[in-house]
């Protein structure tokens, strides 16, 4: 049991501390800097932290929903999609760095709330815990889907890093529902809507 809960927090401080780290080519390396604006270049920076955020809450959601899991086959593919969100930390750490911004100071709030609705989910047994897994990565594609639109035109390193998140996050909601995910209740969706509005407009600013 301690030997657990060492390797669980192990993952808890690399997420949130250590640099990240990606086996894929981050998207957008190879382009150019865009001639952006101050104030641009400001608000790119912002939308890539809320990114990044996003991420810390994926690691600690895909965390807590596989401890709570008992089917190996769905830990499996819990910690396969664990791996490619910890390659989208990485993407979106290094784009922040070369914006010259920093990630939100919030991030370990983000994770121990995020941490424990994996662990809530889970217990609801596993076609609920896969269903909250398929639904939280469509409202993470469709929150995606509106950073593209206001993104800076001239940020395509930016759009490039958020176009292949997206179609990552598509791949991780199939296989969620392949493997039996239930479709959840429409007050579930709300809140689970309104509880990302409140990390995405807070995290844009701290």
């Amino acid at each position: 049991m301690i030997d657990g809960l060492i390797i669980e927090l192990d993952k808890a401080l690399r997420a949130l501390y250590a640099p990240g780290r990606s086996v894929r080519h981050a998207p957008g390396a190879d382009l150019s800097e865009g001639a952006l604006t101050v104030g641009e270049k400001r608000h790119a920076a912002s939308l890539m932290r809320v990114n990044h955020s996003g991420e810390i809450c994926a690691q600690a959601l895909y965390q807590g929903q596989a401890l709570a899991s008992k089917e190996d086959s769905i830990q499996l593919a819990l910690n396969r999609a664990a791996v490619e969100e910890g390659e989208h930390l990485a993407w979106t750490e290094r784009r922040l760095v070369e914006l010259g911004s920093r990630k939100s100071v919030l991030n370990p709030l983000w994770y121990v709330g995020s941490l424990s609705i994996g662990i809530i989910a889970g217990k609801f047994g596993d076609d609920w815990n896969l269903g909250f897994l398929a639904e939280t990565e469509r409202q993470v594609e469709a929150h995606l889907n509106r950073h593209l639109q206001r993104l800076p035109e001239n940020d395509r390193k930016s759009w490039a890093v958020i176009e292949q998140m997206k179609i990552d996050e598509v791949g991780h909601a199939h296989t969620a529902e392949r493997l039996g995910a239930r479709e959840l209740p429409w007050a579930v969706k709300w809140v689970m809507r309104f509880a990302s509005s409140v990390m995405t407009r807070t995290a844009y600013w701290i």
